[in-house]
């Protein structure tokens, strides 16, 4: 900034009382004193001060009205400290009475150097001739005059409002609120909003950040829209389920279908087969026990095992109950302990429904079968499983040590659940035709025996093939009582070898082949062992007997025999027990 002074000077409204003050700073010198003169007229003047800027410059001081009127009351001015302003420095005229400036404080501004500078004052110049008011206590006006050095002879003076340009060499002050302010200025009314509206500062935003905005703005509320409408779903739901809902409490069910089912279903073959199973209920010899049954045909024959009749004996009751409630009395016809089998028949009933018998032979292990029976007097129980063997040599009985209960049954092995009560009951095939009779089980508790204890069914159970079934029900109701086909020797049941060996001797302490029996003509002789029948081997004399009363007498076999060392093989006729 030099030496030179800075400055600047506006123009404000004609007839208005104050005159704003000029302000300057100096820079690397102290500024000199400021006085303040007040003229005539009772307006305040404000002071003007000044700087020095490197150099001598005398002080500003106020200067007295031109023409030089004294001032009211007579009274002699005081001297002032320097002589008259030879630049004619507003307020024009000699210095007055001393008296001081209104305050008038404007932020600094900070250079680049960092030292503080005031910023210029903005000055507005009565329009000249405009009397200002005089100092307090001193009456009259002066008009006031152009500036000399502001504005040049036979120039006009600004309007009112425009700022005066800063003398040459100085930059124009920079456009602020500071700049622009003004103590003594009256507030004029806010203009009506019409323009569009000032920025604040902020940064606009784009067409598309407000439209993710809007997105995001959506998808938090859809987001608070599913939490809270989740948590009133959930108390909502907790209360229902704790309360028992709301209303009546109707549960979703399937509607009424044909009763019919397929016929080779499960529930289709039972629903034939059950009408022609029946219940027996025997007693008679301190003894009782319940039993299955089915319908032979219609007379009323019905074929069951013999465990299950013979607590009756001769004098005992036998009582038939039928799928319908409908009982009936029965009475024995026939019945053989080496097949358990036994016939009784029911009279005084009509309508009665044979079941279909099937054929034994043509059985394949893995065939699906139809248990049912009375399982511990449960009746009209229905299971179903499969053909787990075919052929299996098995005895029951036994119960009264001579061998005369004993049963020998070449069997059909089934997986189907058959507990005590089951026994007599028909094994049903795909078709619903009997292919068996139920007898035995295997029982982890007891051993295999007829009802095979109390402990229940593991899986294992054992049927009669029908087709032996058939020939002794035939037989039971035709003459009372079945044959049994024989070889004609007598078998050594403490040989522990493997096949079959005949004894030394017989029961009597005769020879153990029946002399002219088939055996005999076979040529079988004493110490003989059999380890085939008909091809299949075996592995005792229990498999031998179940193996021969797999057929029927007269039928051929062919045997398979070890005599001291040598094998041989012999063909045979079965004989009969009746004969």
């Amino acid at each position: 900034m030099g030496a030179e002074s800075a400055g600047a000077a506006s123009g404000g409204p004609e007839n208005r009382g104050p005159v704003a003050a000029v302000s300057a700073a100096s820079v690397g010198a102290e500024p000199a004193g400021a006085v303040s003169r007040v003229p005539e007229g009772g307006g305040p003047v404000a002071a003007v001060s000044g700087a020095s800027v490197g150099g001598e410059f005398p002080d500003a001081v106020a200067g007295v009205p031109q023409g030089g009127d004294p001032v009211a009351g007579g009274a002699e001015r005081p001297k002032p400290l320097h002589d008259p302003d030879p630049y004619s420095t507003p307020p024009y005229g000699e210095p007055g009475p001393w008296a001081p400036a209104p305050p008038v404080q404007h932020p600094a501004t900070t250079p680049a150097q960092g030292t503080a500078v005031a910023p210029p004052a903005q000055v507005r110049a009565p329009a000249p001739g405009t009397p200002l008011p005089p100092p307090h206590g001193v009456s009259g006006a002066a008009p006031v005059p152009a500036p000399a050095h502001d504005v040049p002879a036979g120039l006009p003076l600004p309007a009112p409002g425009v700022p005066v340009a800063p003398p040459h060499g100085m930059a124009p002050p920079a456009d602020g609120p500071w700049q622009r302010y003004d103590p003594w200025a009256v507030p004029a009314a806010a203009p009506a909003a019409t323009g569009p509206l000032l920025q604040t500062g902020a940064a606009v935003a784009t067409p598309e950040q407000r439209r993710t905005r809007a997105r995001k703005a959506l998808v938090a509320g859809a987001v608070l829209l599913a939490v809270v409408s989740g948590g009133v779903g959930g108390v909502a739901g907790a209360y229902l389920e704790r309360n028992g809902g709301v209303g009546t409490v109707e549960l979703p069910q399937a509607g009424k279908e044909p009763a019919g089912r397929a016929p080779g279903s499960v529930a289709g073959i039972a629903a034939r087969a059950l009408p022609s199973v029946v219940t027996l209920h025997v007693s008679g010899s301190g003894e009782q026990g319940t039993g299955t049954g089915f319908v032979l045909d219609t007379r009323g024959h019905i074929l069951t095992n013999n465990h299950v009749v013979e607590p009756a004996g001769s004098g005992g009751e036998i009582t038939v109950t039928f799928n319908s409630g409908d009982t009936a009395e029965a009475t024995v016809v026939g019945r053989d302990s080496g097949y358990d089998l036994a016939v009784v028949k029911v009279k005084g009933v009509d309508g009665l429904s044979p079941l279909p018998l099937g054929n034994s032979d043509n059985v394949q292990v893995g065939d699906p079968v139809v248990a049912i029976g009375a399982p511990f007097d449960l009746a009209g129980t229905v299971t179903s499983g499969i053909i787990s063997a075919k052929e299996r040599p098995i005895t029951a009985g036994g119960d009264k040590g001579d061998g005369s209960d004993v049963s020998y049954v070449d069997a059909l092995q089934t997986d189907a659940p058959i507990n005590p009560g089951n026994s007599g009951g028909p094994l049903l095939d795909a078709q619903g035709r009997v292919i068996g009779i139920n007898s035995a089980i295997r029982s982890a508790g007891s051993g295999s025996d007829a009802e095979g204890g109390q402990a229940g069914s593991i899986g294992l159970g054992f049927a009669i093939p029908v087709n032996q079934g058939k020939r002794v029900a035939e037989e039971l109701i035709n003459t009372g009582r079945a044959t049994h086909p024989v070889i004609g020797i007598t078998l050594d049941m403490n040989y522990t070898g493997d096949g079959a060996r005949v004894g030394t001797k017989s029961n009597d302490g005769g020879s153990p082949v029946t002399p002219g029996g088939p055996g005999a003509q076979a040529g079988i002789k004493a110490g003989d062992v059999i380890t085939e029948v008909d091809g299949q081997r075996i592995h005792s004399g229990e498999e031998l007997i179940v193996k021969t009363r797999a057929h029927r007498p007269g039928d051929q076999l062919e045997l398979t025999l070890q005599r001291e060392g040598r094998e041989r093989k012999v063909s045979l006729r079965l004989g009969s027990s009746g004969d």
